[in-house]
């Protein structure tokens, strides 16, 4: 029983790590003087490859364990770098 709920637990884990999406929105500039638009295509591909290269496995479980929002160490690199390139996030 425990082998099968274990499997299920890394499983949804697996899953929600491969299908993260940030939703950003490119229109608004309230906090930023400029709208940074034009740059999400190349920011994404470079926070998603800092991401993937700095999280592990378990590195991800245990963040994700410990973590109040239970989000991955990869999702919080991701948005945490779209953040830092003036984009405004929203999940």
């Amino acid at each position: 029983m425990k082998k099968i709920l274990l499997t299920m637990l890394v499983c949804t884990f697996l899953n929600g790590c491969a299908s993260y999406s940030p939703i950003i929105d490119t229109k608004g500039k309230s906090k930023f003087e400029t709208s940074n638009a034009s740059e999400i295509s190349n920011d994404k591909i470079l926070c998603e490859k800092i991401a993937k290269n700095n999280t592990t496995f378990f590195g991800n479980i245990n963040f994700w364990i410990l973590s109040p929002r239970a989000e991955t160490q990869y999702t919080d690199i991701y948005r945490k770098c779209l953040l830092g390139r003036n984009h405004q996030v929203l999940n």
